[in-house]
């Protein structure tokens, strides 16, 4: 039954043997399913967020998956807006990984308001001069166009498309993909711009605050720069882990560096006007609200200190950024796959400072610096997303077809 269901002119595992990794990632799901109930019948006080951290790491995991899964609109903007052909090759899969990062943002979301159930109030009482309602609406309309991208994808499964109307039904769907890519752009533009614009207008937390373009705080325009820039480099990264893994080869060199060089190419673009803002931010807006950039972090070495500035900009910003627009590096398959991790990582840090680190800092005279420090039941649920990521992307690659070169390349 099992072999009926892979797409054909390929190989898969034992099922065995890919059994028993779907049963330890269930295992995985299951702590962090426990954690989650605890979290919803005994309510946020399962947590370590207090009156300083109303936010924590379900929102830095928030931010960081919504980020991450840039790369579906960007990949489809670049695939069926620009008609870069070639990337026909990897667009399920950046698809798959940007449907995962999106249902991960929502059930983040449905633990973190502590009460799911009344989520349905941000949408009938919304709260008109919140960008975060802008964000919410975004959000779920964007899931919903994910929903329908991933579609045709499913209906490709080889049992499911000897259906005659579900063939037809997932071409006509195919034809028409350039419409939901065009929908998914704008929408992601705006909601990940919004992300980083809430931050922005913080005018009594220094350390995010901004100023910008008319009504545009410059964080609007980072986070969405950010998420172009770190985006394809988790598609790039989820497709070396699947080759490694399966020990076949997945998609041809030239996809892999030709999507590579546009990470780079937009992450130096990132990175100076990143550099610009932080400089700006630095000797300007702290002087102008009676802070230094000494006073923004804690120590050199302690939980907020300046290390992760250097981290961010550093170590996971151009260091990813050589290896990505440099030829020679790019084309090295280890170094690549060290590029697009860096690359994940800086952006997650990003996006940790943004929404603890603003929170720890003390903005009183009378105010003490504050760690914070996730429970266990926030931990368990954060692996939990993890693992139910991994485990979709599993069932989708044994059971659709996800990479089409992939026959011709494993004969």
């Amino acid at each position: 039954m099992d072999a009926a269901l892979i797409p054909p002119g390929v190989k898969r595992c034992d099922f065995k043997i890919f059994l028993g990794w779907i049963l330890f990632l269930l295992a995985i799901i299951g702590w962090g399913a426990y954690a989650v109930f605890l979290v919803w019948y005994k309510a946020l006080n399962q947590t370590n967020m207090n009156n300083y951290f109303g936010f924590g790491i379900w929102i830095t995991l928030d931010l960081s998956v919504i980020a991450l899964g840039g790369g579906a609109f960007f990949t489809a903007f670049l695939r069926y807006i620009l008609g870069i052909d070639k990337l026909k090759n990897i667009i399920s899969l950046a698809t798959i990984v940007g449907w995962i990062c999106y249902a991960s943002a929502l059930l983040v979301l449905g633990l973190d308001v502590g009460q799911p159930l009344r989520g349905w109030h941000i949408f009938w009482y919304a709260n008109v001069h919140s960008m975060l309602t802008e964000v919410a609406f975004c959000i779920t309309t964007y899931f919903i166009v994910l929903c329908i991208e991933v579609l045709p994808i499913v209906l490709e499964n080889v049992q499911l498309a000897k259906n005659r109307f579900i063939h037809l039904f997932s071409h006509n769907l195919h034809e028409y993909m350039y419409v939901f890519a065009a929908v998914g752009v704008f929408l992601s533009f705006f909601h990940q711009g919004s992300l980083g614009g809430m931050y922005g207008v913080l005018h009594t937390r220094p350390f995010a605050y901004r100023t910008g373009f008319f009504i545009w705080p410059w964080t609007f325009f980072i986070f969405i720069l950010s998420a172009i820039a770190s985006g394809p480099a988790l598609t790039l990264l989820v497709t070396w882990i699947l080759q490694k893994v399966t020990g076949r080869r997945l998609v041809t060199k030239d996809v892999i560096l030709l999507l590579a060089k546009i990470t780079g190419s937009i992450l130096c673009f990132y990175l100076i006007v990143k550099f610009i803002d932080t400089w700006y931010w630095a000797t300007h807006i702290l002087p102008e609200k009676g802070m230094t950039l000494k006073e923004c972090y804690q120590g050199w070495f302690g939980p907020y200190g300046l290390w992760l500035l250097f981290a961010e900009l550093g170590v996971f910003g151009i260091i990813p950024a050589i290896i990505l627009i440099t030829p020679r590096f790019r084309e090295n398959e280890w170094l690549l796959a060290v590029g697009c991790l860096f690359d994940c990582v800086g952006i997650i840090i990003n996006r940790f400072v943004f929404t603890v680190q603003t929170l720890a800092i003390p903005t009183y005279p009378f105010d003490k610096w504050v760690v914070y420090s996730p429970s266990w039941q926030e931990w368990a649920s954060t692996i939990m997303i993890i693992a139910i990521g991994a485990l979709v992307i599993s069932l989708a690659y044994r059971y659709l077809p996800l990479f089409p070169q992939e026959p011709e390349l494993n004969p």
